[in-house]
């Protein structure tokens, strides 16, 4: 069975009610088919968030630049073991001042 998704202003007019006290969560749940757990979070956010419920979270400059940073550490890390891998391969041939 597909996951069904709600709008926005469903969930916020959900939870204002449930906030103003015009409709128990009980009542919500019923008339919209939704189970507890679900209305338990989606209040959940709403109390953290107020009405910025809902809505893609922003990615902060500083995370954004941290994760830049780990990639290129990563891609760094990767060109060290490669140049050291070569250097070895490199080492191991015949020089030209051996050859004939």
């Amino acid at each position: 069975m597909p996951a069904r998704t709600h709008s926005r202003e469903l969930k916020l007019m959900v939870c204002r009610q449930i906030a103003t006290g015009q409709k128990r969560p009980a009542q919500i749940c019923r008339e919209h088919g939704l189970a507890e757990s679900l209305l338990l979070r989606w209040r959940n956010e709403y109390q953290q968030r107020a009405e910025e419920a809902f809505t893609p979270k922003q990615v902060s400059a500083t995370a954004l630049l941290e994760q830049r940073i780990a990639e290129l550490e990563r891609h760094c890390g990767q060109l060290s073991l490669e140049n050291a891998l070569l250097k070895k391969l490199v080492s191991t041939l015949p020089s030209r001042s051996d050859m004939p």
